[in-house]
């Protein structure tokens, strides 16, 4: 289960309220789009589900259970600017949660446990059409392919909850439109709820279960620190969708994204 419960939360820096009085539930599974203008708070709410952030004022819980204080393996991000190591193939990078995880201090697994965990990176740097780049370096790698492999690092941790910040952004329209594909599958595919800041509000039509706008509705210069945004917006998408109920286009598994497969 992934689901998440967000009780009247406030975000303060010193005297500036970024974010006031959020209450949201987020059903298990959903894949929820946050829009609205720059500065509204969007990502600063994520850094709070991550556990960058801490509230001000009030809870979020993950199932029911206060989240952790730190960020841990049961959230994963990806961000805009590709969040992979250059110094690590893509295999290395899509190991190295599995080996942080394993053996904190030496990030690094031998044996029988190091052959499983090199069969399930391989298994889905594959699934998300990386299979003939297993030992190339990030910088040999288009823009796409590395939010592919930044899509693999998160995913490899089976997280609940899956974070997107603008992951998209940056890439040109054509390959978007094969990442979308992408990311559909791995929602379908995956037991994860999906919460994504995006300021492409097509984008957000053609992911989400849900869109949900922040807004500063007193946004006067005299109220800007005194009130903070909130939700404007909680747009549910009709007809809805459902994980795993969707036929989708499948992608090659070692190239790019072909209709018809």
């Amino acid at each position: 289960m992934s689901a998440l419960t967000i009780k009247n939360v406030w975000k303060e820096y010193g005297d500036q309220i970024v974010l006031e009085n959020i209450s949201l539930d987020i059903e298990d599974r959903a894949f929820v789009a946050l829009v609205g203008p720059s500065g509204c708070g969007k990502t600063t709410f994520l850094r709070m589900l991550l556990g960058q952030e801490r509230p001000t004022r009030g809870d979020i819980l993950i199932d029911g259970v206060p989240l952790p204080p730190e960020p841990g393996p049961d959230r994963g991000v990806v961000f805009q600017r590709y969040s992979v190591f250059p110094h690590l193939t893509v295999l290395g990078n899509v190991l190295i949660g599995k080996e942080m995880m394993a053996a904190r201090y030496a990030a690094r697994l031998f044996g029988k446990a190091r052959q499983d965990a090199v069969e399930e990176a391989t298994a889905l740097i594959r699934e998300v059409g990386l299979g003939h780049a297993l030992n190339k370096y990030p910088a040999q790698l288009s823009g796409g392919m590395q939010q592919r492999l930044a899509l693999a690092q998160a995913l490899i941790m089976k997280p609940k909850v899956l974070l997107l910040d603008e992951p998209f952004g940056a890439l040109d329209p054509g390959i978007r439109a094969e990442i979308h594909t992408l990311m559909k599958r791995l929602w379908h595919e995956n037991p994860m709820t999906v919460v994504m800041v995006t300021h492409d509000m097509r984008e957000a039509f053609t992911l989400a279960t849900r869109v949900i706008a922040f807004e500063r509705l007193r946004d006067r210069p005299e109220e800007k620190l005194r009130y903070g945004a909130t939700i404007s917006r909680d747009i549910a998408i009709w007809p809805p969708r459902k994980a795993g109920q969707a036929s989708l286009i499948r992608p090659d598994r070692d190239g790019p994204v072909k209709k018809g497969q």
